[in-house]
């Protein structure tokens, strides 16, 4: 684990998601506050990578990370729980072309489109009942 990875704050390898050719699907892992860098250190032995970004989410009290195909939320059991039936993130080139398929496929739009700290995001319930959010990643300034 780098020793970025280890400091409060925000960091990822690439900051603009605008030229992925394809979803990159995420899988969710949820942890307690306080291990999240024992988590990122057995997701990079387990898959012979290394975290690829960490940033806080002040907003709602969390911190994520992302190893391979796994984004970890750290937080407190009250702060994670609104976001446990979330079972998957799709980072995406640009969200909103996503947003308007699954209206036309007939999912719920129950959360955003809004900004967050790595660009834009929302959630959508599809028809069968999976609960998913979408994002994009864009360049904050300085970055």
């Amino acid at each position: 684990m780098t020793t970025k990875l280890t400091e409060a704050g925000f960091w990822r390898k690439t900051a603009d998601s605008s030229t992925l050719k394809e979803p990159r699907v995420l899988i969710r892992v949820y942890v307690g506050e306080g291990e999240i860098d024992r988590t990122i250190a057995f997701y990079e032995q387990l898959q012979g990578v290394q975290a690829d970004m960490r940033f806080d989410f002040p907003q709602h009290s969390l911190v994520l990370a992302a190893v391979g195909p796994f984004l970890i939320l750290e937080g407190s059991p009250e702060n994670l729980q609104p976001f446990r039936s979330t079972v998957g993130t799709l980072l995406v080139d640009d969200i909103y072309p996503y947003h308007q398929r699954l209206l036309d496929a007939g999912a719920e739009i129950f959360f955003g489109p809004v900004e967050v700290p790595t660009g834009a995001c929302f959630n959508a319930r599809l028809p069968d009942g999976t609960v998913l959010e979408y994002v994009h990643h864009r360049p904050r300034d300085g970055e």
